[in-house]
């Protein structure tokens, strides 16, 4: 399992969270195993097909079917890479199947209500600034939260508006700032050095987004403030971090903007994804058919 994230991390160049979350599903079948056959098994050669079945149902009476999916294919990846460095002679993950997802719509905000989201943070303290840069950057560029949280101030370019990025696979990629975004982020850097730990007066001396107590940001933090503003400014409870990212790739492409640009933007490695992402407004259909179909026209 240690040779396995080290592969991960080193020659497929997976996200820190990929590596995470796949070696929480296989501490996950290891436990499993170890309740179902025997408390001494180790050995690797003792799963088989059943054992993983078994496996994948106990969690199917809780988990949603793209849960599973994931563990399917971290389980797939990881005998997959035993087989290739000479512990297995065949992969038993490479006999189950993956579960059937259904892919809802993703929520999808208007201009005016994404707009109403990202001024909601009042800009009159220093926690109400990083709100409003945050909110700007999620949605002006349209970046994942991970990739926001993990921003170094030597990534920013405020001068000539834009910002280097390390997405996924640890791939690094430029990302344009509106004239807006770069006004907030000017605004917050002014007021960073006041988000200090209350007792030592420490903060993290690199991170571009911090926490009330000087520390990086984290990802459960972002969420609560899009959730709040969310709610405040479009009366969404529900909304996410992504859905921003979402909005601003539609609101683009209702634009005009080029689709593959766009795949540019957002980092995807296949155009494939970027499709999926960025579905057409319902008022951008409502004209092409209004335009088009000759339905829509009065005679």
């Amino acid at each position: 399992m240690a040779a396995f994230a080290r592969h991960l991390e080193a020659e497929r160049r997976s996200s820190r969270h990929t590596v995470s979350a796949y070696g929480r599903d296989i501490e996950s079948l290891a436990a499993f195993a170890r309740e179902r056959r025997s408390p001494a098994v180790a050995d690797v050669r003792a799963i088989d097909v059943y054992l993983l079945r078994g496996w994948l149902g106990l969690l199917a009476r809780k988990l949603a079917p793209s849960s599973i999916a994931r563990k399917v294919a971290a389980v797939r990846s990881w005998m997959r890479f035993l087989r290739r460095r000479g512990y297995l002679e065949s992969s038993a993950a490479d006999e189950l199947a993956s579960p059937k997802v259904r892919r809802p719509l993703p929520t999808l905000l208007s201009v005016d209500s994404a707009r109403e989201v990202v001024e909601a943070p009042p800009l009159t303290t220093p926690r109400g600034s990083r709100d409003r840069a945050v909110l700007e950057l999620l949605y002006g560029s349209g970046l994942r939260v991970s990739e926001l949280c993990d921003l170094d101030l030597a990534a920013l370019d405020l001068a000539s508006a834009n910002v280097r990025v390390r997405g996924k696979g640890d791939k690094e990629r430029v990302v344009p700032l509106g004239a807006q975004c770069v006004a907030r982020l000017a605004a917050w850097l002014g007021e960073r050095s006041r988000m200090v730990h209350p007792k030592t007066g420490w903060q993290h001396p690199d991170a571009v987004f911090l926490a009330m107590r000087g520390a990086r940001i984290g990802r459960r933090a972002v969420l609560s403030i899009v959730r709040a503003y969310g709610a405040n400014g479009a009366g969404r409870a529900d909304l996410h971090p992504h859905a921003l990212r979402h909005t601003c790739a539609t609101h683009m492409l209702d634009g005009g903007a080029d689709l593959r640009a766009i795949q540019e933007m957002l980092g995807h490695a296949s155009l494939s994804t970027t499709q999926r992402y960025t579905h057409v407004s319902m008022e951008h259909l409502m004209r092409v058919y209004d335009a088009a179909h000759p339905l829509a026209r009065k005679r």
